[in-house]
């Protein structure tokens, strides 16, 4: 039975990855991180897949080509601290504004003990009020009125939120306050990096710019939910966390004249992708200022992406499901384990794909 002929499930996208592909560091330099081409035509190279490092980027671009890079900044959003003498670690998750306060749904640990009323210090001046739990385990702290504080008291106290899998495996680092920040950052407001910006270099940027491709901005920031696993088995049945994002109209209007041109729109990150098909309408692209939840799966018609960007994802997980109605699933599941058969490494810290779009 082929994939248009039975609903998709969460084993569909499922693959055995070794340990020892998942990647704890980042490459250094930056650019030196392998890239994995993925044309939409396998026989045009070889037995269909290209390898190469990030740094040869320039040659598998050309002239012409719209980059488009996600400038949100990460913020320092793992907290520990003490409710009385217990203590806390949190990790914000969505910016919830309200009027004046500064609020933050955050995941705890551990979070069942906490009330609403409870406050949690997390050092001298810099504490929240727990105002709202959700059954889901969500819980909305209020850090009060003063933003600048609250910049200030993140800064002094808070710690870069690297993935769960990472955090688990070693301690995190002074180096990763550099190391988890793509140079594209400049918004404030991420919960984690768009992972596939990490690879760029002024070097990078610099070759591209003399070889012609036009580079733009978008600004999404990336939650916390990215990385939360799909637990339903029907993948209709999921639901994703918003984020917050923006597309400038000058930022429109030059990608939809490099549409009527024929030249490509290259998405440098799921996050990219995601907001771009966001702000799309009937082909075209919008300015957009607002919060998206859109779940791409195959069978999704793109209408902005011509390529993607992007690191190698976890199994069963929704990037991995958007690669894949990208690209195609059978030929993701085959750059996958041409990935894993080459010492490829996976995820956050890991190494790059370049896909091109399958229809």
């Amino acid at each position: 039975m082929t994939d248009k002929a039975r609903p998709l499930t969460l084993s569909d996208f499922d693959f055995d990855l070794p340990p020892e592909r998942i990647a704890l560091h980042p490459a250094s330099p930056r650019d030196s991180a392998r890239l994995l081409y993925v044309p939409a035509f396998p026989s045009e190279i070889g037995d269909g897949f290209g390898d190469f490092r990030v740094a040869d980027l320039p040659k598998l671009l050309r002239e012409g080509d719209v980059l488009v890079s996600n400038d949100t900044k990460v913020i320092p959003a793992q907290l520990e601290g003490k409710r009385g003498e217990a203590r806390v670690e949190v990790t914000l998750i969505e910016d919830s504004r309200d009027g004046s306060r500064v609020r933050w749904w955050a995941f705890a640990k551990p979070g069942k003990k906490l009330k609403v009323g409870d406050t949690v210090t997390f050092g001298a001046g810099f504490s929240a009020l727990v105002v709202e739990k959700k059954p889901e385990g969500e819980i909305l702290f209020d850090f009060g009125s003063d933003p600048a504080a609250f910049a200030q008291g993140l800064a002094q106290h808070g710690s870069m939120p690297l993935p769960p899998y990472i955090r688990k495996s070693r301690a995190v680092g002074k180096g990763d306050d550099a190391d988890y920040q793509t140079i594209f950052a400049r918004h404030a407001g991420a919960v984690a990096a768009p992972t596939a910006g990490l690879h760029f270099t002024p070097d990078l940027l610099a070759a591209l710019d003399k070889l012609g491709v036009e580079q733009h901005r978008v600004t999404l920031h990336v939650g916390a939910g990215t990385f939360l696993p799909v637990k339903v088995e029907n993948i209709a049945e999921h639901k994703m966390h918003a984020e917050y994002g923006e597309v400038s109209e000058r930022t429109a209007e030059a990608i939809n004249a490099a549409k009527r041109a024929g030249r490509r729109i290259v998405a440098v990150g799921t996050t990219s992708l995601r907001l771009l098909e966001s702000a799309a309408q009937d082909g075209r692209l919008l300015p957009f200022q607002g919060s998206t939840d859109i779940f791409i799966t195959p069978g999704y018609q793109f209408q902005i992406v011509d390529m993607l960007m992007t690191n190698f994802h976890l199994p069963k997980s929704t990037l991995f499901m958007l690669v894949s109605a990208f690209a195609g699933r059978a030929r993701m599941r085959a750059a996958y384990n041409h990935a894993i058969e080459n010492g490829y490494r996976f995820f956050s810290y890991g190494d790059a794909s370049l896909l091109e779009r399958a229809s």
